[in-house]
């Protein structure tokens, strides 16, 4: 359940000020599920920065307890005060966590997931902080399982730098049209960020569009990210990436498919990925409290270069499906069925090009994986 403090009681006791129709929000998810999964390694690959060649364990099966499967756990406040003339001042701060070992992730930090604070009226949003990337935000509404966690390819979709560091966002809606855009000073996913005489190192910016009328949306989006290649040096490279998508509701159904094109340069301006990606699927909902899901996703590799010292290579083409059941015993809380298949890849669409950033590493000598999980969710 919510939880919502007025500042007029408990925040004013706290801080000795009174804020007229202000209020905190706490909010939440814990999610858990019992895992079987194919052909995984038993340990992060490693890649040979001189020849590329890729080191990997043998692929086994595991079963394991595991935290977020349609949700990743999470908790988090949020805060709106009106300030006076249709103008509000409002902040996010989320924390991820892992159910399974209670550990918080997104590398240890408190409020990994988001935390920014801002001004919005009728004419938008401005946020400054740790935010979503524009291009994140916007094709979460376009993804067939909705940036379900466990199954989710979403570092593919996305890129690995789909929530940015020392980021300023302003989003807006007029009519039927909504759009933002954004500019990360520094994303320390690869590097430090902020560097003095290095003014380009690390940064993202981005923009979105979304047109929503009736039944149909469509969006357009487009993100650029400049990690560091070379802490030494600071050598940064530039990574690439532009998406359209549609959606179309019926009755009890929903459909969506679409493209991101995906280029990622090193500092010398050699390419170090280019790649397609598509995505089609939907969700049906069978009864009030019962929804199936499926989604296919398809990646095509058309350059892969692990090092600016390793040969080009051209590797399999990697996709995925995936399918859902969830049925909800009440608002708050649903049990589910999740199950995905890849093939040249692990789970996720995981391969050498995401740099090893989850845990499905195909185990060596296999060409694909199966998971399968039966968990819970609980919103708060």
């Amino acid at each position: 359940m919510k939880r919502s403090l007025s500042s007029l009681a408990a925040l004013s006791a706290l801080t000795g000020v009174a804020h007229a129709q202000s209020s905190v929000t706490l909010y939440g998810v814990v999610d858990a599920n019992i895992e079987y999964v194919t052909n995984i390694a038993p340990a992060t690959p490693t890649v040979n920065p001189a020849t590329g060649q890729v080191t990997v364990g043998p692929g086994n099966n595991r079963f394991a307890l595991s935290s977020g499967g349609m949700s990743a756990s999470r908790w988090g406040l949020r805060g709106v005060e009106d300030l006076g003339g249709g103008t509000k001042a409002l902040f996010v701060l989320e924390s991820g966590f892992g159910l399974d070992d209670g550990k918080s992730m997104q590398g240890g930090r408190l409020f990994g997931r988001q935390a920014f604070v801002g001004l919005s009226n009728s004419l938008g949003s401005v946020t400054f902080g740790r935010q979503y990337t524009s291009l994140g935000t916007v094709l979460a509404n376009f993804s067939p399982t909705g940036y379900a966690y466990q199954y989710e390819p979403l570092d593919v979709m996305t890129g690995i730098n789909y929530r940015s560091d020392n980021t300023i966002k302003y989003a807006g809606k007029f009519g039927a049209v909504s759009g933002e855009a954004y500019w990360s000073f520094g994303n320390g996913v690869a590097g430090a960020g902020e560097v003095p005489g290095q003014f380009r190192r690390d940064i993202g910016y981005g923009a979105a569009l979304v047109y929503a009328s009736g039944p149909f949306s469509a969006t357009v989006a487009y993100d650029e990210y400049d990690p560091t290649i070379t802490p030494v040096t600071g050598a940064y490279g530039k990574f690439r990436k532009a998406a359209a998508a549609v959606n179309y509701t019926f009755n009890r159904a929903v459909i969506m498919a679409g493209y991101r094109w995906g280029k990622n340069q090193f500092s010398d301006g050699m390419t170090a990925l280019r790649d397609d990606f598509w995505w089609i699927g939907g969700n049906y909902q069978i009864t009030p409290a019962l929804t199936v899901t499926l989604a296919y996703y398809y990646e095509k590799l058309r350059t892969v270069m692990l090092t600016p010292s390793a040969p080009t290579t051209h590797p399999a083409n990697p996709w995925q499906t995936s399918f859902i059941v969830d049925y909800n015993l009440s608002k708050r809380t649903d049990v589910y069925f999740t199950t995905a298949y890849a093939k040249n890849a692990g789970l996720d669409l995981h391969s050498v090009t995401l740099g090893f950033s989850n845990v499905y590493a195909l185990g060596a000598g296999k060409n694909n994986m199966f998971g399968a999980a039966m968990g819970i969710r609980h919103k708060f």
